[in-house]
């Protein structure tokens, strides 16, 4: 052995589970907590929940997972091309041989980095037309069932349901939703969806109007409400809807989807409905001016009909001379009609006297004979016609007896049955023990296939007979 092969035999070897481990410590170790910042490029949510993504620079690349439970609490939603401070460790991942980042901690460099994704997509869905004023739809003046989407705990759906009972109580529909964190997008696009979903009619009220609604708070706060999800949700709603997310110099992308933008909680409640004490006020307002217009043209109007009755002639007058043109017409339809009655029965005293009775008599005497004669000649025919189905019918039931299993089994055949009484057509159908029925001539017997547990003994043997000439074919007996 030379001594480079000594030497060669004093390096430890490692199992590639071992070298792996090894790395993996050294790198948690050296790198146990860091801060990166990069910009975001492949994002991938797993089914799971974790978000697998790159972090990189112009020169590197660096895989990093975020873990379901860190995930559910970010305030934006990582998105490509965005920059972020990245916080966590250095970890190796054995079964693909690389290291990654574990992400602990994610936020945007800055409030640029997302002033500037912000204002990219504002764009690219204004150029949609998903922002465009003739998309939208006016608020309901007045309606019965207001829909709202926002937390159920806080202090904005308290601060709408005081300013509705306030101006107009109207009923209420709450959908709770997360306002905040990786599922708030998800579940506000969902509760506008399943709003609109209610059909009309339907054991829950469909809403007239919608209100999306939340606190102030910064723009990474807010972010949700800028995700394209809600966005287009807003924006599909057949329901008009009105948007009070944060104070009124926060404005976020539903703002611009929505039908009206409010600029808190409480302002949209105001936009839903009106005050009622102030329409109460109109309407008493209105039913007295309606009043006294009537009033006062039902003075106008009676002061024209006294002007227009001076002018008319006295009714008695007019009265006695339709009397006396009614009092004729009636002299003249009476002597009308008196001369109708007298042509009418002329002309029935005349055709009276053309009819002739004793003529009638024998055309209904000649048509009697005629229909006699006619039954006589067709009794006999049918009597011929009767007596050949009868000999058709005693043809076809001597043939149909003739075909008769009955008549097979006379000649000494038997018909086999199993305990169902379905009719066994092969040998290989029973197996041993099985109950069947054998059915004679003469009656039906039970029977066990091969009854005993042996092989069947012989049947005697009878004096040989003269051999007869086998009968043709017989086929199927069933």
């Amino acid at each position: 052995m030379t001594p480079s092969d000594a030497a060669a035999t004093n390096v430890p070897e490692y199992s590639v589970s071992e070298l792996s481990r090894a790395l993996k410590r050294t790198v948690e170790d050296a790198y146990g907590h860091v801060r990166v910042r990069g910009e975001l490029g492949r994002v991938t949510v797993a089914k799971s929940g974790h978000v697998y993504l790159d972090l990189k620079d112009e020169r590197a690349v660096i895989d990093g997972v975020v873990w379901k439970g860190v995930a559910a609490g970010l305030g934006f939603r990582p998105e490509e091309g965005l920059e972020v401070i990245a916080e966590g460790r250095l970890s190796t991942f054995p079964g693909r041989s690389k290291y990654q980042i574990i992400i602990e901690r994610l936020e945007p460099a800055g409030e640029g980095a997302l002033m500037a994704l912000l204002e990219a997509r504002k764009k690219a869905l204004a150029a949609e037309g998903l922002f465009a004023e003739a998309r939208k739809r006016p608020i309901p003046f007045l309606p019965e069932v207001i829909g709202v989407v926002t937390s159920p705990t806080g202090a904005v759906i308290r601060d709408i349901l005081h300013r509705l009972e306030d101006r107009f109580g109207v009923h209420v529909l709450l959908w709770p939703v997360l306002v905040q964190g990786e599922k708030a997008a998800e579940q506000i696009a969902a509760a506008i969806e399943g709003f609109n979903a209610l059909p009309e009619g339907g054991p829950v009220p469909r809403p007239d109007t919608l209100i999306v609604a939340r606190g102030g708070g910064s723009i990474e706060d807010l972010w949700a409400f800028n995700e394209e999800i809600v966005v287009r949700a807003a924006a599909a709603s057949d329901i008009p809807l009105i948007s009070a997310v944060g104070h009124e110099t926060d404005t976020t992308l539903i703002d611009y989807a929505s039908d009206r933008r409010a600029p808190t909680p409480t302002g949209a409640a105001e936009i839903a409905v009106p005050v009622r004490r102030e329409l109460v006020e109109r309407v008493e307002g209105v039913g007295g001016r309606l009043a006294a217009a009537l009033m006062r043209g039902i003075e106008r109007k009676a002061s024209e009909l006294k002007s227009a009755a001076r002018a008319l002639p006295r009714p008695d007058q007019m009265i006695a001379e339709k009397s006396q043109r009614l009092d004729y017409a009636g002299e003249r339809l009476g002597l009308a009609v008196r001369a109708r009655l007298e042509r009418q029965q002329g002309r029935l005293d005349r055709a009276s006297a053309g009819l002739r009775p004793a003529a009638l008599r024998r055309d209904l005497d000649q048509q009697a004979r005629r229909l006699e004669q006619a039954a006589a000649r067709a009794r006999p025919a049918f009597e011929r016609r009767l007596d050949a189905r009868r000999r058709d019918l005693a043809a076809l039931g001597a043939r149909l007896e003739s075909l008769s299993h009955r008549n097979v089994l006379k000649r000494g055949f038997a018909m086999v049955k199993d305990a169902d009484g379905r009719l066994v057509r092969e040998a290989k159908a029973l197996n041993d023990g099985q109950a069947v029925s054998l059915q004679f001539a003469d009656g039906e017997r039970p029977a066990v296939i091969g009854e005993g547990g042996g092989p069947a003994r012989p049947a005697p043997r009878t004096p040989a007979r003269r051999a007869k000439t086998p009968p043709p074919e017989q086929g199927d007996l069933f």
